[in-house]
């Protein structure tokens, strides 16, 4: 059980799992997990960190699309954010890239999700390790996140 497992039944916070078998040759870990799961990619979403230099935050997104740094940054009160360094990534999550839960890590960062989540009844995340997505109501993600809903994807 992961750590983002572990916090959602402690929270009792209702969530299914669904694995797959992951291929290290996939170029895109989200549009893997869509393919191999037979969700609509606007049902699937990647975990990303940004950074302003002095504090990290997460971005959680549709797989298919780019996130938009200056819409990013507007939602979150930032002047200018850059894309985080993986290794910086997986050492504040916890998690290995391809497989970084927005739920569950080390420390908790600020946090937006893109609004078209919050049309959906249900949303796929990263489970904490690849191979591993996590159905969850976006509502309930943004509760136990503390995050808000925000526009953040290039068009």
């Amino acid at each position: 059980m992961t750590p983002a497992c572990k916090l959602l039944k402690s929270q009792k916070i209702p969530y299914s799992t669904h694995e797959y078998e992951h291929d290290p040759q996939a170029k895109s870990f989200g549009l893997e997990a869509a393919e191999k799961l037979g969700l609509a990619v606007a049902e699937v979403f990647k975990t990303l960190l940004v950074t302003d230099e002095k504090q990290y935050f997460v971005a959680i997104l549709p797989v298919h699309y780019q996130l938009n740094l200056k819409k990013v940054a507007a939602a979150l009160g930032c002047k200018k954010l850059q894309m985080a360094d993986p290794k910086h990534a997986e050492r504040l999550t916890g998690y290995m890239v391809g497989g970084i839960s927005p739920i569950g890590q080390k420390k908790r960062l600020k946090t937006v999700i893109c609004i078209s989540a919050s049309q959906l009844e249900k949303m796929y995340v990263s489970g904490g390790k690849r191979g591993l997505d996590i159905g969850i109501n976006p509502q309930d993600l943004a509760r136990i996140l503390g995050a808000e809903f925000a526009d953040v994807v290039d068009e």
